[in-house]
């Protein structure tokens, strides 16, 4: 199944079960808080440089030219919807 996004002058294809990966999950969670740049870089043990070209593959993907745009985007797609956590043994 491919989910196809219309936005102004773009169609981005996405194959099911590429996107959005757990890494991918975890980046926009934080951006979601307002952290800096910095601060999600350090939370993900990255350089500034490697965040930045993160968050512009993804833009680029959704065909999106703001990190807002991103954000609006990634959640009318449900990828900030938390997993359900997984039950501990004795619970």
């Amino acid at each position: 199944m491919t989910v196809t996004r219309l936005t102004p002058g773009v169609v981005t294809h996405l194959s099911v079960g590429q996107e959005p990966t757990m890494a991918t999950q975890r980046l926009l969670r934080l951006m979601r808080t307002g952290a800096t740049d910095r601060a999600i870089a350090r939370e993900l043990d990255v350089s500034l440089r490697t965040l930045n070209r993160r968050i512009a593959r993804l833009q680029s993907m959704l065909g999106v030219q703001s990190r807002f745009q991103l954000g609006v985007l990634a959640a009318e797609l449900d990828w900030l919807a938390v997993p359900p956590r997984a039950q501990a043994v004795g619970e």
